[in-house]
């Protein structure tokens, strides 16, 4: 059994969550893709690490995200909190569309200069559908009262 330092447990602990945590450099490219983003998004280690972000970002979100990553890389703020829980669409390796939440951690280095942004993202799509389900039927049955 492995000696458990705090060095192995933070390791194995992020390495094992079912949530996904990514850790994407300055430019974007993915630099840690953990089990639980296998699991969420369908791409491996070897097919996620070393590409673009673009990866699991849908086309027409790409410009807006681009733009604020760029924008936190170059002033070292984000206008997010680390109590921030965020909403976003994403991509599935096989093209589905899914709901995310994350929070995200920026990741400087022992001079204070920002290395790039790390996300732990957990796949909500199942609630988000549900809760347009329950909203959908709450209008049915607001109009059918109305008539």
């Amino acid at each position: 059994m492995p000696t458990l330092t705090p060095e192995w447990l933070s390791q194995h602990i992020v390495h094992k969550a079912p949530e996904a945590i990514i850790f994407a450099d300055q430019q974007g490219v993915i630099r840690l893709w953990n089990e639980g983003a296998t699991a969420i998004f369908g791409y491996s280690v070897e097919e996620a690490v070393g590409q673009n972000l673009d990866l699991i970002i849908p086309e027409r979100h790409r410009g807006r995200h681009w733009e604020g990553y760029r924008r936190v890389m170059e002033t070292g703020v984000t206008r997010y909190g680390a109590a921030d829980l965020l909403a976003v669409p994403a991509l599935r390796k096989d093209g589905t569309r899914i709901s995310l939440e994350f929070s995200i951690v920026l990741v400087r280095d022992e001079q204070d200069r920002l290395r790039g942004i790390a996300a732990i993202m957990r796949d909500v799509t199942k609630r988000w559908q549900q809760e347009r389900e329950r909203q959908a039927r709450l209008a049915a049955l607001e109009a059918k009262s109305n008539k």
